[in-house]
C-alpha cells in the first residue's frame, strides 16, 4: 500500500494534498516551518525540517514511506536537493511536482539575474521606490543598498522590524490580482520591482501590473537544481503514484 510524503508549502502542493485526500491515499504533508499560520489542510500535516539528508532519509524508511513528492517553492533549492539525495539512500520514489517559470513578452522589461547578490548589486545608484517581492527571508540583503525606499509585502507579521533603514510594510496573503497591484504600484510610486522567477499563476499579477505601467522588473532567475523526474500537474503525479513501478522509479 503506499504512503505519500508531500515536501510543501504551495498551491501545488495543498492541490495535491486535496487529490490525495478525495482518493482516500495514505499521504502527509510537511511544511518547512516560515509560515504561522499555514493553509489547513484534509491531510495529516508536519511542521519543522527533517535534519538535512540523513535525517530526511531516515523518516522515510522509518514511517515506511512509499512515494516522495518534491512540491516545495522553485527556490526551495537546499531542500530539493537534500529529497533526492535522501530519496536515494532510501531506495525511494520521487517525483518534484513544479510550475513553468516565467517568460517575458517583448512589452516587458526585465533584468536577469542569479541570485540575491546579483538583484542587490543592481539597484547600485540613486534613490529609487522598489518593490521586493521575495517574501522576508532575503530581505536583509538589501541594506547594502539603503539609499532606497522599500516596499515589502508579508505574509505574515514578522517578529522585529526588516533592516531596512526605509521601507513600507504590508501583510497580506494572496493571491492578487493586477488591479489591486497596479493600484499599489502607483500610489507608492515604484520604480523597479525585485522578485524570483517563481512561475505559475498565483503571483503572476504583479508582472502583468509592472508591464501596464512600464515598471522594470529585476528577474532572479531559479537555481539549477539535480536531475529529476518531474511533472507539472497534479494529475500526473496520481498517474506516477499509481504506475512509478511501470516507469521504473
Amino acid at each position: 500500500m503506499s504512503k505519500i510524503l508531500i515536501l510543501g508549502g504551495t498551491t501545488e502542493a495543498s492541490a495535491l494534498a486535496e487529490a490525495l485526500a478525495t482518493r482516500g491515499d495514505d499521504a502527509v504533508l510537511s511544511y518547512a516551518g516560515r509560515v504561522a499560520n499555514p493553509k489547513a489542510q484534509p491531510v495529516p500535516t508536519r511542521i519543522g525540517g527533517f535534519g538535512g539528508v540523513a535525517g530526511l532519509a531516515d523518516y522515510l524508511r522509518n514511517e515506511g514511506i512509499t512515494h516522495l513528492v518534491d512540491a516545495t517553492h522553485p527556490f526551495a533549492a537546499t531542500m530539493s536537493r537534500n529529497a533526492v539525495e535522501a530519496a536515494a539512500d532510501a531506495g525511494m520514489a520521487l517525483i518534484a511536482l513544479t510550475r513553468p517559470a516565467w517568460t517575458a513578452e517583448p512589452s516587458d522589461d526585465w533584468q536577469h539575474v542569479a541570485d540575491i547578490d546579483a538583484a542587490v548589486a543592481t539597484l547600485t545608484g540613486p534613490r529609487r521606490s522598489v518593490m521586493l517581492a521575495l517574501g522576508r527571508m532575503h530581505v536583509a540583503a538589501f541594506a547594502a543598498q539603503p539609499q532606497h525606499r522599500y516596499l515589502l509585502r508579508f505574509v505574515d507579521t514578522p517578529e522585529g522590524p526588516p533592516e531596512l533603514p526605509d521601507h513600507r510594510l504590508i501583510v497580506d496573503r494572496g493571491p492578487f490580482d493586477v488591479a489591486g497591484d497596479v493600484a499599489l504600484m502607483r500610489e507608492h510610486a515604484i520604480g523597479v520591482v525585485v522578485c524570483k522567477n517563481a512561475g505559475g499563476t498565483g503571483a503572476r499579477a504583479k508582472l502583468i501590473a509592472a508591464r501596464e505601467l512600464g515598471i522594470p522588473v529585476v528577474m532572479i532567475d531559479p537555481p539549477v537544481l539535480p536531475k529529476r523526474v518531474q511533472v507539472e500537474a497534479v494529475a500526473d503525479v496520481l498517474r506516477w503514484i499509481d504506475h512509478a513501478a511501470d516507469l521504473g522509479v
